[in-house]
């Protein structure tokens, strides 16, 4: 189980870097700052997934819940949001240090 938690850490920190790269390169040279939203990122590269998914939690749900909670999570930029679960799997998947106890 450990070690399925760091493989998914490993690969949400490498979106994250692909993320971050992203938004560097299309900042360009001008000196302007792009952050991209993951709805935005999620839109560009599945956009009929994005239709779907916001599609089924409106109709699971109340649309408010897309609204004030999916919609205000997804406009936190890709590599912030990749890179804080990336390092909550980490943290979860460590290897912990063995205690021994014993009683007398």
């Amino acid at each position: 189980m450990l070690a399925l938690l760091r493989f998914l850490a490993a690969c949400c920190l490498l979106i994250a870097v692909f993320a971050a790269v992203d938004d560097y390169t299309r900042s360009g040279p001008a000196g302007r700052t792009v952050v991209t939203a993951t709805a935005e990122h999620w839109e560009r590269i599945a956009p009929t997934s994005f239709k779907q998914a916001r599609a089924s939690v409106e109709r699971s749900t109340h649309p408010l819940v897309w609204s004030y909670g999916v919609g205000q999570i997804l406009r936190v930029p890709t590599w912030g949001l990749f890179g804080l679960l990336g390092l909550v799997l980490a943290y979860a998947g460590r290897r912990r240090k063995r205690v021994n106890v014993f009683a007398n």
